[in-house]
């Protein structure tokens, strides 16, 4: 039986991180596709001399072209520029739609079977991009947002309460950024909603912390942005995905009237399989959570409407 078939584009920290946990949890095959000369391909040996070390037999192929990705079950698009000093959200969001743009023409011609999970910010408007770009069902383009988000307020759930991070779920739903909207009344500590473990002021503290968590890890690095758990969040997402799991994650999916909302790429509950979003969990949301999404989707629709998609 032959391996599933990754590709990841971009060929940077995340992509390269993203690489190498999917070797080492051997779900796949991976291509690993970069403009920038033997960048791919120097990391791809690196990551396949870990092999022996590692006990994996994946295969790594590097490439500055598109024919090795034929084929693939997944791509994973993190190609698309950091923000540099100076730079508007606004030149970003043409930059990186113009990258996105060109990647998902190139991947999905050669994989016409695909599913799609973009990371490239401005994630939920990147997300839009390659679904009307791709022409492929809304079920088989995700973004990656909200593992990442859940992760993020998980690990200061734990930390506050000196619990194990296996203990804590965390939901996160929205646009992936200062609007998200986490939700401390469906996060809980081995079933205990933390709402009855935390008082409102420390709550408020670490939602606010899980919003920022980017910047925070940004303003640490002066260099670079976060590379390890946001591999990671796709990595989980790619195993639901390989393995058929059905495992519910907040993902950035299109809505189609789901939370009052219509036409938009937002993040939401979702059961991942093999064949992309099976199945949006709709959640009741209080008055004041459900004014928060709403924010959210603005904020994200904005974004859709400077790209005309």
């Amino acid at each position: 039986m032959s391996r599933p078939k990754v590709t990841v584009v971009g060929a940077g920290n995340v992509g390269a991180t993203t690489a190498q946990y999917i070797v080492e949890r051997e779900l796949a095959d991976v291509v690993l596709t970069d403009v920038v000369d033997g960048l791919p391909q120097g990391k791809a040996l690196d990551l396949l001399q870990a092999g022996p070390v590692h006990g994996y037999d994946c295969r790594v192929t590097g490439a500055n072209d598109y024919e090795a990705t034929a084929g693939s079950d997944i791509i994973v698009i993190t190609a698309g520029l950091a923000r540099k000093p100076g730079m508007s959200r606004d030149d970003l969001l043409m930059k990186n739609a113009e990258i996105v743009g060109g990647v998902v023409a190139e991947t999905t011609r050669r994989s016409p079977t695909a599913i799609l999970i973009v990371v490239t910010n401005p994630l939920d408007a990147m997300a839009q991009l390659a679904f009307r770009r791709s022409g492929f069902p809304k079920q088989r383009v995700i973004g990656m947002a909200g593992v990442l988000d859940s992760a993020r307020f998980r690990t200061f759930i734990a930390q506050e309460l000196d619990v194990s991070v296996e203990n804590v779920t965390a939901f996160v739903l929205g646009g992936h950024g200062d609007t998200m909207v986490p939700l401390p009344r469906y996060s809980t500590v081995a079933g205990i909603p933390i709402t009855e473990l935390l008082s409102k002021e420390r709550l408020e503290a670490l939602v606010k912390r899980t919003a920022n968590g980017g910047a925070e890890i940004v303003g640490l690095l002066k260099t670079g942005s976060a590379y390890y758990a946001p591999a990671a969040s796709v990595v989980d997402m790619v195993e639901a995905i390989l393995k058929d799991k059905k495992k519910v994650l907040p993902c950035t999916a299109y809505l189609e009237g789901e939370y009052g909302l219509k036409g938009l790429f937002v993040g939401v509950p979702v059961k991942l399989g093999r064949r992309g979003v099976e199945q949006i969990l709709q959640i009741t949301l209080a008055p004041d959570e459900a004014a928060a999404l709403g924010r959210s989707a603005a904020a994200v629709r904005e974004l859709t409407d400077k790209l005309g998609i």
